[in-house]
């Protein structure tokens, strides 16, 4: 049984948002250790889903929950005061603290959600780099190379890429090169797909891209499993299509 679906990137993000917060891992975490949500625009739906199950999300907007940010050329994102990322010791908010307050606080068993602008077939991903000492990237991957911290990945599937990310890190990173560098990292990639898995446990594979009229950039999604899984699927799915396009 094969139903399909689009998802919007903004669908997708709020899709994601979602089963992020229902994810095993930032759930133990939330009960006990630390949890932190760097800034971005994917990551504002997840800190928006988790802080509301946990019932602590007044004083949180996805305005200004970013660093860097792609927007379409001749379009300016709206300027907007950086709140933060999103820090949770043992499910209470440290309102106003960055992944540099709590980095060396982390241990084996904390979890880091960063978000990605490409991965690759094999679920590699990357981070474009504009801060000459390689952003809050580099904070999180010394908390889990140095101290095996869980590092997860929410990122959308408009974010794929058909090569390979080391090379194409290596040809954006030579001397001479414009533009951002690209700074490949492991962690666990967690896309809508794995989002349809957790939510309702049925399976979905891309089929195709793209659109217009608020379609550009969405994932055509084949959904497949038990005819409950899929039901369950579909009324998720649709109950996302109301979602705005993100601007924040």
């Amino acid at each position: 049984m094969l139903k399909q679906f689009c998802v919007t990137t903004s669908m997708g993000k709020r899709l994601i948002g979602r089963a992020m917060a229902q994810h095993a891992d930032v759930k133990r975490v939330l009960e006990k250790g630390t949890l932190v949500i760097i800034a971005g625009t994917t990551n504002g739906y997840v800190a928006e889903e988790v802080l509301s199950a946990l019932g602590i999300s007044d004083g949180f907007t996805r305005i200004g929950f970013r660093r860097g940010v792609t927007v379409a050329p001749g379009a300016k994102a709206a300027d907007a005061e950086f709140p933060g990322d999103v820090v949770i010791v043992d499910g209470v908010w440290q309102k106003g603290q960055t992944i540099y307050d709590a980095g060396e606080s982390l241990r084996e068993g904390d979890v880091v959600l960063k978000g990605a602008h490409a991965f690759d077939p094999r679920g590699h991903p990357a981070v474009q780099i504009g801060h000459p000492q390689g952003g809050t990237l580099l904070e999180a991957l010394a908390a889990f190379i140095g101290r095996r911290v869980r590092l997860i990945v929410p990122v959308g599937l408009e974010k794929r890429v058909p090569g390979d990310i080391l090379e194409l890190a290596h040809r954006c990173n030579a001397p001479g090169a414009d533009g951002p560098r690209l700074m490949p990292f492991a962690g666990e990639v967690f896309t809508e797909i794995d989002a349809i898995k957790l939510l309702t446990g049925a399976d979905a594979c891309l089929l195709a891209a793209g659109g217009i009229w608020g379609a550009e950039g969405s994932s055509w999604l084949g959904v497949s499993g038990t005819a409950e899984a899929v039901r369950a699927a579909g009324q998720l799915i649709r109950s996302l299509a109301g979602e705005p396009p993100c601007q924040v």
